[in-house]
């Protein structure tokens, strides 16, 4: 016994229907493996080169974004020709200080270009690579340290002293008992 034409094409659409159902199931689950990919690389310490203007004024609103992202705004002050600087600044980019530097965003600002205004604003010191967590005016905190050794040590030398800043910043250091 055969089908009709009108069953097949009731079949048909069943299955073309069914076809549209399993796809929409499928694609339901990308969106959320994207949002979980997205979400870890959100996660991972940054980079971003301050933009031109009145240093204070430029870390101010880079502190708001921050915030408003649930990261943490450090500023960086370094330069180009800063071994240690160069050693830490691949450390973040390749992902082994990832853990450690949990959503924190650095505003880097290059000592040499940006002296003068880093200076003006309260940013100015005596070695880089430097590190100050900002006030939520765009001035800087008394959370700062700056210096490192050469070589390899650098950024266990940088993150024995920026880890506790950090975690101070973000009101999670551990207080010593009385």
């Amino acid at each position: 016994m055969g089908c009709s034409i009108g069953a097949k094409m009731k079949l048909r659409r069943i299955g073309l229907c069914l076809a549209m159902l399993m796809g929409c199931v499928e694609a339901a689950d990308v969106p959320s493996r994207t949002n979980e990919r997205a979400a870890a690389a959100s996660a991972k310490p940054e980079f971003v080169v301050a933009p031109s203007g009145e240093a204070k004024a430029v870390v101010a609103k880079a502190r708001g974004e921050a915030d408003a992202q649930g990261r943490t705004l450090v500023v960086y002050v370094g330069a180009t020709w800063c071994e240690p600087c160069q050693v830490f600044h691949h450390a973040v980019e390749e992902g082994r200080l990832d853990d450690a530097l949990v959503n924190v965003r650095f505003l880097e600002f290059d000592a040499d270009a940006d002296g003068e205004r880093l200076g003006a604003a309260g940013y100015g010191g005596r070695y880089i690579p430097r590190f100050v967590v900002p006030q939520e005016d765009g001035g800087p905190s008394d959370l700062a340290t700056e210096g490192a050794v050469k070589g390899q040590a650098a950024t266990e030398h940088i993150m024995a002293r920026l880890r506790p800043l950090v975690d101070r910043a973000r009101g999670t250091a551990s207080r010593p008992a009385l």
